[in-house]
C-alpha cells in the first residue's frame, strides 16, 4: 500500500515537471506566432524562443503609422545598446544614429535576420539618378557620373537616401531647410534625386502594381517632383514649392513601403535598373564622341561664307595692288621667322594678330603663310585688307611647290592612292577603318605634312618656328631664336605628364621594327608651338629620315595616320626639351586646364575638337581667341561672324 502511494506521488511529480514547461512555452510561442500582434509593431522584428522583447531592438522611439513617418528599421548590437543606455547627453540620439550608419544588417518590415546579407545590394541605388519620363518612362533610368564617384564621399551615413536605408522623414528634412553647416554642397538636390529613385523603384514592384489607385497617385507625385527639380543643378535653382512637393512624395513612399515586404525583389529591380543606366551611358558616350567628330569636321555657315566673299574681291582689285609689301625680308636670316600652314582664314589671322601685337618689335618678324588653292586668293585678300602692321606678310599657294611631287614625296604619293581614300573614308567596305577620328580631311592634306618639309621651302633660312593654325600667342616670342639648341634639330615642350603621352600611345609597339628602335616608356611632345634648327635639320639629312619612316609604313603598321607619330619617329633622340610655360595644350578638350598655366604661358594651344571659331568650343577659352579678332570688320559682318 505504501509503495503504491509513493509511486502515485512520483508519477505526479514526473507530470508536473514534463507538462508544466509545455503550458508555459506554448503561451508564450502563439503570442509571439500570433498575427494581430505582428500588425500592431510594423517595425519590429518578432524574437522567437528568446524571450527578448522587440520593442528593445530599436535604439529610437517608433513613429505610428497614423504620423506618416517611416519607423526606423535599424539592429543595434550589443554594445550599441550598451552606449545608448548610459549616454545622458542631448545630442545622444544624433549619436546612435551614426553608430546605425556603421551596421549594414537593415532589415525590410517583418524582414528575418538571414536577409540582412543582401543589405550590401542597397547601396546600387547611389549610383543611380533618374530620367524624365511617364510610367515605365518614369522607371528609365540614366547614370549621373557626378553623382557616382562623389556620393560616397560627400554623404554621411545620416544624410544617405537608400531604399530601406535611415529614417527618410528626418535626412530630407534637415536637407530641405539647408546645409547649415556649409560641409555639403547641394545636399537637397542629391536627396531629392534619390527620393526620386526610390520612387521609380516602388513603380515596378508587383505588390505595388496590384493597387491602381496607389500607384496612380505614386505617378502623380513623381511628376510634381520632377517638375520641381527641372534642371536645378544647385539648391538655391528649387522653387519655394520643393519642400511642400517632397513632403508629399515622401508620405506616399511610407504607404508604399507597408505594402512591400520582399527585400530581393527590390534588389534585382536595382540591379535591373543599373544595368540599364549602364548601357544607356555606354551608349550616350558613343553618340557624344561620334557628333563632337562630325562637329569638328563640319564648316560653319559663316566660315564658307568669309573665303567667297574675299576670294570675289581679290579678283576684282587690279594686279599692281595684289602684292604684298616689304619682299626684300622674307629671307633675311637675321629677322623672326613664321611658318604657318593653314586654309582656315580666321584661325591664321588670329595667329598672326595675336604674334604682332604681344610682340616688342613687330617689324622684325616675318609669317610665311601656304595654303591651298582653294584659299590661296582668300587668305592674299584677307591680309592685304587687314595687314598686320609693320610686320612682314607672304602668302603662298602649295600648287607653286612643282619638287612636291608623289615621285619625291612618299606621303604625298600614298594619300593620293585609292587605297588610302578607301580605307578612311568609305566605311561600308570591309577594309576600311570605323574610327570617325581617321575619317578627317586634314588626314589627307598634305598642308598637315608640309612641316617635315621646312629646308626646302625656305632655303635661305637658318632657324624658324613653326605655328599651327589653333594657337593663340600670349607673349612676346623672339628670345626664342636666340635659344642654344646644343646640336638638337626641334624644341619640343614635352608632355608626358600623363601615361598616355608616351611613345606607346601612338606607335604600334607590337610591330618588331618599333620594338627594336624605341622606347615605349619615352616621353611624346607636341606639334604645335616649335623651333626648328634648319641648319642642322639640313646636315643630319632629317628630310630622308622621315621618307624611310613613311615608306616603311606603306601598309599602316607601324602608326595609323596623322603628323605627331611620324614626328616621334624622325626626330628620336633629336629633341630639346624647352619649358612647359612656352607652349600649354588641351584648351580645345580639357576644361581644367589651369588658368594659372594659361596666364604664364607664352602660346596657348586649343589642341583637339573643341575649336574656338566652332559652336561646340569651350566657352570659358574662347575669348582668348577672339580678342584677336575685329568682329566690326566688313567682310565678318556680311558673314555674320560673331563672338
Amino acid at each position: 500500500m505504501v509503495r503504491r502511494r509513493r509511486r502515485s506521488v512520483l508519477l505526479l511529480l514526473l507530470a508536473l515537471t514534463v507538462l508544466s514547461p509545455l503550458v508555459l512555452y506554448t503561451r508564450r510561442l502563439s503570442a509571439a506566432l500570433n498575427p494581430n500582434q505582428r500588425r500592431d509593431l510594423p517595425g519590429e522584428i518578432v524574437n522567437q524562443g528568446r524571450g527578448v522583447k522587440a520593442s528593445k531592438l530599436n535604439a529610437l522611439p517608433l513613429e505610428t503609422v497614423g504620423s506618416l513617418k517611416e519607423p526606423v528599421g535599424i539592429v543595434f548590437s550589443e554594445e550599441s545598446r550598451e552606449s545608448a543606455s548610459k549616454s545622458t547627453e542631448p545630442d545622444s540620439q544624433e549619436f546612435l544614429l551614426r553608430k546605425a550608419g556603421k551596421h549594414k544588417n537593415r532589415v525590410l518590415s517583418e524582414a528575418t535576420a538571414a536577409d540582412s546579407a543582401r543589405s550590401e545590394d542597397d547601396d546600387l541605388i547611389e549610383q543611380v539618378t533618374s530620367k524624365e519620363g511617364e510610367d515605365d518612362g518614369l522607371a528609365t533610368v540614366s547614370v549621373d557620373q557626378q553623382q557616382i564617384t562623389t556620393a560616397s564621399q560627400q554623404r554621411s551615413a545620416s544624410e544617405a537616401s537608400s531604399l530601406e536605408n535611415v529614417p527618410e522623414q528626418t535626412s530630407m528634412e534637415n536637407s530641405l531647410e539647408g546645409n547649415k553647416d556649409g560641409a555639403l554642397l547641394d545636399t537637397r538636390i542629391r536627396n531629392i534625386r534619390d527620393l526620386l529613385i526610390k520612387a521609380k523603384v516602388y513603380l515596378g514592384l508587383g505588390a505595388i502594381r496590384a493597387n491602381p489607385q496607389y500607384l496612380k497617385d505614386l505617378r502623380q507625385r513623381i511628376r510634381e517632383v520632377q517638375k520641381v527639380l527641372g534642371d536645378a543643378s544647385k539648391d538655391s535653382d528649387l522653387p519655394k514649392n520643393a519642400n511642400e512637393k517632397v513632403k508629399t512624395l515622401e508620405q506616399t513612399l511610407i504607404k508604399g513601403k507597408l505594402m512591400q515586404d520582399d527585400c530581393s525583389v527590390v534588389v534585382k529591380k536595382l540591379r535591373a535598373m543599373l544595368h540599364s543606366a549602364e548601357e544607356q551611358l555606354h551608349a550616350h558616350k558613343k553618340q557624344t564622341v561620334f557628333l563632337t567628330q562630325l562637329a569638328a569636321k563640319t564648316l560653319p555657315k559663316g566660315l564658307h561664307c568669309l573665303p567667297l566673299r574675299l576670294a570675289n574681291e581679290y579678283f576684282l582689285l587690279d594686279p599692281s595692288h595684289q602684292q604684298f609689301p616689304n619682299k626684300e625680308k622674307l629671307d633675311d636670316p637675321k629677322l623672326y621667322h613664321y611658318a604657318l600652314f593653314s586654309d582656315n582664314i580666321l584661325a591664321a589671322a588670329v595667329v598672326v594678330n595675336s604674334t604682332v601685337l604681344n610682340a616688342k618689335h613687330p617689324s622684325h618678324h616675318v609669317f610665311h603663310i601656304v595654303t591651298d588653292r582653294l584659299n590661296y586668293a582668300a587668305m592674299r585678300m584677307w591680309f592685304l585688307s587687314n595687314p598686320p602692321g609693320k610686320a612682314t606678310i607672304e602668302v603662298q599657294n602649295i600648287e607653286e611647290f612643282t619638287w612636291l611631287n608623289a615621285s619625291y614625296s612618299p606621303v604625298l604619293k600614298q594619300l593620293e592612292s585609292q587605297s588610302m581614300i578607301d580605307y578612311y573614308f568609305r566605311t561600308h567596305r570591309a577594309n576600311s577603318d570605323s574610327n570617325l577620328k581617321y575619317r578627317n580631311p586634314k588626314y589627307l592634306s598634305i598642308l598637315n605634312h608640309l612641316r617635315f618639309y621646312l629646308p626646302e621651302i625656305y632655303p635661305n633660312l637658318h632657324k624658324i618656328v613653326f605655328l599651327d593654325d589653333d594657337v593663340v600667342i600670349k607673349k612676346d616670342l623672339t628670345s626664342l631664336w636666340s635659344i642654344d639648341m646644343k646640336g638638337k634639330v626641334i624644341g619640343v615642350v614635352e608632355t608626358c605628364g600623363e601615361s598616355f603621352h608616351r611613345f606607346d600611345r601612338y606607335l604600334n609597339f607590337s610591330n618588331p621594327v618599333i620594338v627594336k628602335n624605341f622606347d615605349p616608356h619615352a616621353c611624346g611632345w607636341a606639334f604645335g608651338m616649335n623651333v626648328f634648327d634648319l641648319a642642322e635639320w639640313r646636315r643630319q639629312n632629317i628630310t630622308e629620315i622621315y621618307h624611310s619612316w613613311q615608306k616603311l609604313n606603306q601598309d599602316r603598321l607601324l602608326w595609323k595616320l596623322g603628323t605627331l607619330p611620324p614626328g616621334l619617329i624622325t626626330f628620336w633622340n633629336k629633341t630639346l626639351p624647352l619649358n612647359r610655360s612656352w607652349h600649354v595644350l588641351g584648351l580645345g578638350y580639357n576644361p581644367h586646364v589651369s588658368s594659372r598655366d594659361i596666364e604664364r604661358a607664352a602660346v596657348i594651344h586649343y589642341n583637339g575638337n573643341m575649336k574656338p571659331w566652332l559652336e561646340i568650343g569651350l566657352p570659358k577659352f574662347r575669348n582668348y581667341w577672339s580678342a584677336y579678332l575685329d568682329y566690326d570688320q566688313p567682310f565678318l559682318r556680311e558673314c555674320n561672324i560673331n563672338p
